[in-house]
């Protein structure tokens, strides 16, 4: 019997290793981290030494911008270096100065497309493809993070020339959604996954803003007269729906009771009633809500932040005397605090019915 337990307890210990979980890690030599002042004086020192850099090169390459082909040869070759410096570097200084170089080159990349296209979408679209090429091979954390971040403003930026800008920021909804509930399917890639994840969350953010300057009510698009943008209006909301569905199922999974998930849906309906008429807001629940399911402060706070912002550009853009609008938000706050009290203190019953029920169970 106990070889058999040692059997499947080296078995475990096997597969663990295999999925790169170290084992007795209290058994191995601490590792002394560098304090974050240290680290972001030598990120500065990255950034600096690169720009001296990238100055003595634009010195010496001006005639480089006077040519499509030759801007996107030298930002090719500038991504590359960077690339190659990324796999050997060893410290903040060189990771950051790669960096550098690396954006460099990207903005060479796009200055060709400029001039080789005269479309603006096609300009993002390609942008779009690098970002997302090197979000997936650039061996930098850091790195991969922004180009998730670039990548979902590049689409938000290439769906706004079609009119349907709110529609892209429902797809980055769901992709961040989706690959946070699998933040730790694949161990070895963790830290990837949290980098696309917090990138892709700063560009959800990011182009909330740039959506939200540009005017993103209702009652204005019907002043535009447009279907692509109706249409851009309902897409969104789709989407918000369908990353509410893919948060619920996998918040279900832990929660068996009926009553709970039709309370949750009926809740998530009237979210995607208020995000038809005040956009964002869905959005910024999904994003706080994911955070909560995780235990990601850092997430929680973004999807705050997102809803905070989206209820006050409907409060300024919002039509109306500042003595309606404070009716408006002392009601809705009053019904928001209420709906709170009636389900924490439904909640405590239930738990308490529960508990009494394994009670009188076990006796």
């Amino acid at each position: 019997m106990r070889r058999a337990d040692d059997a499947q307890t080296n078995s475990l210990k096997a597969k663990l290793t295999q999925s790169g979980i170290v084992l007795n890690a209290s058994t191995l030599p601490a590792t002394l981290e560098t304090p974050w002042f240290v680290r972001v004086l030598q990120a500065f020192s990255g950034w600096l030494a690169a720009f001296f850099l990238l100055g003595f090169i634009a010195i010496g390459g001006v005639f480089v911008v006077e040519s499509a082909a030759a801007s996107l040869g030298l930002g090719l070759v500038l991504i590359g270096a960077a690339f190659a410096l990324l796999r050997a570097a060893h410290s903040d200084v060189l990771e950051h100065l790669a960096l550098a170089i690396s954006l460099a080159g990207q903005l060479l990349v796009g200055w060709a497309a400029i001039e080789h296209w005269n479309n603006a979408a096609y300009v993002w679209w390609s942008m779009l493809g690098l970002q997302s090429a090197l979000a997936l091979v650039m061996p930098s954390v850091t790195h991969r993070g922004f180009s998730a971040f670039a990548a979902s403003v590049a689409l938000y930026l290439a769906w706004v020339t079609a009119a349907t800008g709110m529609a892209a920021s429902g797809i980055v909804l769901c992709a961040l959604t989706a690959l946070w509930l699998n933040e730790f399917r694949w161990p070895r890639r963790i830290k990837e996954m949290q980098a696309w994840g917090y990138g892709l969350a700063l560009g959800l953010l990011v182009t909330q803003g740039l959506a939200h300057a540009g005017h993103p009510l209702p009652f204005l698009y019907e002043a535009l007269d447009s279907n692509l943008v109706r249409l851009g209006v309902w897409m969104s909301v789709g989407l918000v729906a369908l990353a509410q569905l893919i948060l619920f199922q996998a918040l279900f999974n832990k929660q068996p009771l009926a009553s709970v998930r039709w309370v949750t849906y009926a809740a998530g309906a009237v979210l995607l009633g208020v995000t038809f008429y005040v956009p964002s807001v869905g959005q910024g629940v999904v994003v706080m809500l994911l955070g909560f399911a995780i235990g990601n402060r850092v997430l929680t706070g973004l999807g705050m932040l997102s809803l905070m912002l989206a209820i006050g550009s409907y409060y300024y853009w919002l039509d109306a005397t500042l003595l309606t609008k404070s009716i408006a938000l002392l009601v809705m706050g009053t019904l928001l605090l209420g709906l709170r009290f009636g389900l924490h203190r439904r909640w405590e019953a239930r738990i308490a019915h529960s508990s009494d029920g394994s009670v009188d169970n076990d006796a």
